[in-house]
């Protein structure tokens, strides 16, 4: 009789405000999570599970694994027990680690300290790279948990070229998924290095976020190699072939951003199935079927040495004038220059944007708001 599947306790680590999108992510790999604090969300999974978490989830940061969680308030009494631990099952026969530690109402409240105990007890040397080892002590509790992902998700393995003001794949495919994007019409009149249009590109062909890098779990002592062949082998099998989805239309007036949009979709594999183009707002044209009208609209007062104000309100007519049956999903963070569309926005998603405040606004179907007084 075969053996059930291992089961770990797992914590999804996330932007906050992303919570119930990767919770939605979650359930659709079976994977039934509860909220653990702000920006994080645990649940059971088996390896197969954890393993295709990694692989699969488009707007989470990473993904741990609680090792143990104890009573401990002396630094012998944490020695003691971090001994006793499987390290060898999450992390490199031998080598360093990256300590993050926190501590809140504990005796042990020289952080520094606690991460040379449990590098010694593990058996690793604390250094500022390596796998990551998160240690969090709360009152007489303490908790470990290890990182299985290694890069934070959000580098998908094709972006090494970055224009102005990037922005991070998961907060693009938070975007799409926030603003309803069903596969869609695509255009994208500001893509800067084309983060949004090519996550678009690589949801419409089934292609895994993960499927261009690797991760921490593959180089732990428990690895297994069967499972994680079996769990690529199924993402390959969903995928559909290049050219046959919707149009995807990427537009900047940067002549470099839209060079790194077409090296960075050549690199994502996604070059045959978007439209790049070097043009202003004002030349924007509607493919011929209607969908999604979607970007990280740039703000501050100035950027290439033109006033916001008018690309926002040029913009808004253009949409009006030209994309009728059209939706909008715009990333603003000034409500001043977002009324310079001139279209009815309702907030759908907040989140910080590199420490701005920042809002997710839709609108749609396209229609001029008529002034009032």
């Amino acid at each position: 009789m075969p053996r059930p599947p291992t089961r770990h306790a797992a914590v999804v680590v996330c932007v906050p405000g992303f919570e119930h999108l990767v919770a939605d992510e979650l359930d659709a790999l079976g994977v039934r999570a509860r909220p653990a604090g702000r920006g994080a969300l645990a649940g059971p999974m088996t390896t197969r599970q954890l393993y295709a978490c990694n692989l699969h989830l488009a707007t989470a940061t990473r993904v741990l694994v609680t090792a143990a969680s104890f009573a401990a308030s002396s630094f012998p009494e944490l020695e003691r027990r971090c001994r006793a631990l499987p390290w060898d099952d999450w992390l490199p026969a031998s080598g360093t680690v990256r300590l993050r530690v926190t501590s809140h109402r504990s005796r042990l409240v020289h952080t520094g300290a606690v991460a040379e105990r449990v590098a010694a007890a593990a058996g690793r040397v604390p250094s500022s790279d390596g796998p990551l080892v998160v240690v969090r002590l709360d009152a007489d509790r303490v908790s470990i948990r290890l990182d299985t992902s290694g890069d934070p998700l959000h580098r998908r393995g094709w972006r090494p070229e970055l224009a102005k003001a990037p922005l991070r794949e998961t907060a693009a495919a938070a975007l799409l998924l926030a603003a309803g994007w069903a596969g869609d019409a695509l255009v994208d009149p500001c893509c800067g290095s084309g983060t949004i249009p090519i996550e678009a590109a690589c949801r419409a062909r089934g292609l895994a976020p993960g499927r261009l890098r690797s991760f921490a779990f593959q180089t732990a002592s428990g690895f297994e190699p069967g499972t994680w062949a079996s769990v690529q082998g199924a993402a390959r099998a969903a995928e559909r072939p290049a050219g046959a989805g919707p149009p995807i239309v990427a537009r900047d007036r940067d002549a470099g951003a839209v060079a790194a949009t077409r090296a960075n979709a050549e690199r994502a594999g996604v070059a045959d199935d978007l439209v790049v183009e070097h043009a202003a707002v004002s030349s924007l044209v509607a493919p011929a079927s209607a969908g999604l009208v979607v970007s990280n609209l740039p703000f501050g007062r100035r950027v290439g040495g033109g006033d916001l104000r008018n690309l926002y309100a040029r913009l808004g007519t253009v949409l009006q004038d030209r994309f009728a049956g059209w939706r909008g999903a715009f990333l603003v963070a000034d409500r001043v220059l977002t009324g310079q569309l001139g279209l009815h926005v309702e907030p759908v998603l907040a989140f910080d944007l590199g420490g701005i405040p920042a809002q997710l606004v839709v609108s749609g179907p396209f229609r001029r708001v008529t002034p009032t007084g």
